[in-house]
């Protein structure tokens, strides 16, 4: 039998990259699983592919930067599955495809950027908690970044924000760990998604990555998605409130 029939799975920005390898990781395993995401074609695409490894899917249209839609998207899948045991906070948005120095990084660009990375974060965390504390546990895992230990220039939005998601992180495990809830966040380094696909896409950038990064190549969404399974498993039961890199080694040579 799969390791988590019975067990109900969140994850937010679902319908691709990242999102949805993890979907369909844990839809392998057995758990029923809801996709939120604001892309309504990518996330009914998403649920058919679920479907077919057999998954009982959900998708809920939600945009994390508003407070209430993170509450209805909570409230839904506990309405229709019963419980929430696991969440992956993975929504985000690059903001530009370009470098801006933080004089030039526009007021609106910055709003949005942290609207998503961080306080959409915040508020599924919010909403996610109380759900599972009725279960007495959970396992949640959010996504920050490399850049959420180390700074690239051109990006002070997605760097602030994603420097916070792992202040997040460490905050709800010092608060929830001793009623079962475990917390911690992944880095990813470069990894090819649709997000990354502008950036990573000359052949300039992907000699940068393999001359700046130990594995020298870009990362699989695949790749990300095991560590977030392993996150959630009972295997990893002592660890809570951890930033873990997956980065190919890059922020060992920094």
């Amino acid at each position: 039998m799969p390791e988590l029939t019975g067990k109900v799975a969140l994850i937010t920005g679902g319908s691709t990259g990242i999102g949805l390898a993890t979907a369909e990781r844990f839809a392998r395993e057995g758990a029923a699983v809801v996709i939120a995401d604001v892309n309504d074609q990518a996330g009914e695409a998403a649920l058919d592919k679920l479907r077919v490894l057999g998954s009982e899917a959900r998708y809920v249209h939600t945009d994390v930067s508003k407070p209430e839609d993170c509450e209805r998207m909570v409230a839904e899948t506990v309405a229709a599955l019963g419980r929430l045991d696991f969440a992956f906070n993975n929504a985000g948005i690059s903001g530009s495809d370009q470098p801006l120095p933080t004089a030039d990084y526009g007021l609106d660009l910055w709003h949005k950027v942290i609207s998503i990375n961080l306080s959409g974060v915040y508020y599924c965390l919010r909403a996610q908690i109380p759900a599972m504390l009725k279960n007495g546990s959970g396992a949640i895992v959010n996504t920050s970044s490399v850049a959420g230990q180390i700074a690239f220039p051109g990006t002070v939005g997605y760097t602030a924000a994603k420097h916070g998601v792992v202040g997040l992180t460490k905050v709800v495990a010092a608060e929830y760990s001793a009623q079962g809830i475990r917390c911690n966040a992944i880095g990813p380094g470069f990894i090819e998604t649709p997000m990354s696909q502008n950036v990573l896409a000359s052949e300039q950038a992907q000699q940068w990555v393999q001359a700046i990064c130990p594995a020298a190549r870009t990362g699989q969404p695949e790749e990300i998605a095991n560590v977030v399974y392993w996150l959630c498993h009972p295997g990893s039961s002592y660890l809570t409130g951890a930033y873990l890199p997956v980065d190919g080694g890059l922020l060992a040579k920094r």
